[in-house]
């Protein structure tokens, strides 16, 4: 225990390093830059910065890297308030409430509503990061080969489950990752496989330039194809960005609420901010005493939503450091940022690298405070960020695509792997399929292949070893659940959009 309390002083100690408080304001504002813009979202600010920390220290690199994910969480909510236009899926249900507000002119209380609820949110997240990272990590110091298998299934299926419609569409996309990470020499003989010729292919596929192609260029596609358009013009609002003793004591209870569920379903790997946020909404609706208020700007509307999603935060890093099992597609570029860094997720980022890891979370920690600064004073500025057209925002994006593929290695093969899956992605996303799951499989298909073949080498072929662990009968059962979660996901979808229109119903009935 002294220990650990040593670790988190020294932790704090070197998070306030000038380098590290440099990293934390610089990319807050950069996350929320990108939360501003729709189209953008969290994974492809973090994706196109990666290779920006190649040439950091590990803490450092991870630091602005994670202060690019709550920023972008944050600035979401600044279009969705202001113009009716979520800048990231987590920020869809505080535009239910927060445009009200700003049509009644009070933009400035709803964007204040967001940037306290976003800030309690992340800071209270970190709890469950301290506490419960280490003793999973401990957990994990059990499992051996079948068990590590197992956990590589379950990391895929819970993915590919809960972020597609369809189950087939989700174990296609995940299949597909799983055939391209077999390309390279074989981890075990050193075969060469599927490298046609290309000596450049011998360490497998880019994790960074998959990263930026489908999750980056594949978006430049995308808005490429349609019309180049401007920008919703952002309203403006002369009201002052705070809040009342009243109005802070009104959305404590909803904070809290909303910080249980979002850090719980942090946790879990699969489901994300973008369901966080509406389950934060919906719960501070039902336990509203002014439930008449919904729907015509609450306020406490917009703390569900936005404590819930920021919350996801700290959550979804617990199951990426310990397990290596990142729970969405933000840490799973966290995760590559990990892998470059030359660090393993696991037991040891607490015991051998226990220094730098105890700095990150530091850093997290600190991070929230300058989300809430640099939210608080300068909303107006970056309101004005989101106005920008497709016609600036399309080569922007492309010229970074490009010029951090080619910084990884200096060399032109990376940047032409990552053109193709940036056609990749563009053609997932056609076909409803999930680039998540794509990446994921980069990361724990060789995982999963070398727990299996260690397993097997291990028993002299018996297949019954992965059945003998209690461990890998929980994992089995998990993936299970996780192939099946994306009817419960439905279910909840359309309970909340069948709330959404019951009100929308009885709103234009008390109207006429």
């Amino acid at each position: 225990m002294l220990d650990t309390l040593q670790l988190m002083g020294q932790g704090f100690i070197s998070a306030l390093s000038f380098v590290n408080i440099l990293a934390m304001a610089g990319g807050v504002a950069l996350g929320i830059i990108i939360g501003c813009l729709p189209g953008l979202s969290a994974a492809m600010g973090v994706a196109l910065m990666l290779p920006l920390t190649f040439s950091m220290p590990a803490d450092t690199g991870l630091i602005v890297l994670g202060a690019i994910y709550c920023g972008a969480i944050f600035g979401g909510s600044i279009s969705a308030i202001l113009i009716h236009t979520p800048g990231t899926p987590a920020s869809a249900a505080t535009a239910i409430e927060g445009y009200q507000m700003t049509l009644q002119g009070k933009a400035g209380k709803a964007l204040a509503t967001a940037c306290w609820s976003s800030f309690w949110g992340g800071l209270l997240s970190c709890i469950s990061l301290y506490f419960f990272a280490p003793l999973l990590a401990q957990l994990a110091l059990k499992f051996m080969s079948a068990e590590k298998f197992w956990l590589g299934i379950f990391g895929l299926t819970i993915i590919a489950g809960v972020s597609s419609k369809s189950i087939v569409k989700g174990l296609m996309s995940g299949a597909m990752g799983l055939v391209i990470s077999t390309i390279g020499l074989d981890p075990i003989d050193g075969t060469k496989r599927f490298m046609f010729g290309q000596a450049f292919l011998a360490e497998g596929i880019n994790t960074t330039c998959a990263l930026i192609g489908l999750f980056s260029m594949s978006q430049v596609f995308i808005l490429a194809e349609k019309e180049i358009k401007k920008r919703a013009k952002a309203a403006k609002f002369s009201d002052k960005i705070t809040l009342t003793r009243e109005e802070r004591r009104k959305i404590r209870p909803t904070i809290i609420r909303s910080w249980i569920m979002g850090n719980i379903i942090g946790i879990l790997p699969g489901a994300g901010a973008s369901i966080a946020c509406f389950l934060g909404y919906n719960s501070a609706k039902q336990f509203s005493k002014t439930k008449e208020e919904f729907g015509h700007g609450a306020i406490e509307g917009v703390a569900g939503s936005e404590a819930a999603n920021n919350a996801v935060t700290g959550g979804s890093l617990i199951p990426m450091l310990t397990l290596g099992i990142p729970g969405e597609s933000v840490t799973a570029v966290l995760m590559g940022g990990l892998i470059i860094q030359g660090l393993a997720p696991g037991p040891e980022l607490f015991t051998k690298h226990a220094a730098m890891t105890y700095t990150f979370f530091a850093g997290f920690v600190l991070v929230q405070f300058f989300m809430l600064a640099i939210g608080t004073l300068g909303c107006r500025g970056f309101a004005q960020i989101s106005r920008l057209s497709d016609a600036i925002l399309i080569p922007c994006v492309t010229v970074l695509c490009v010029i951090g593929s080619y910084a990884i290695h200096r060399n032109m093969s990376d940047v032409v792997v990552m053109i193709i899956f940036g056609v990749l992605g563009y053609l997932m996303r056609k076909f409803d399929l999930n680039t998540a799951a794509v990446v994921l499989a980069l990361i724990l298909g060789p995982i999963s292949e070398k727990g299996l073949r260690g397993a097997l080498r291990v028993s002299g072929g018996d297949i019954g070893c992965l059945f003998h662990s209690p461990v890998s009968w929980v994992l089995i059962i998990l993936s299970i659940v996780g192939i099946f979660s994306p009817f419960l996901m439905d279910k909840f979808e359309r309970k909340v959009a069948g709330d959404e229109n019951v009100d929308a119903a009885v709103q234009d009935e008390t109207l006429s």
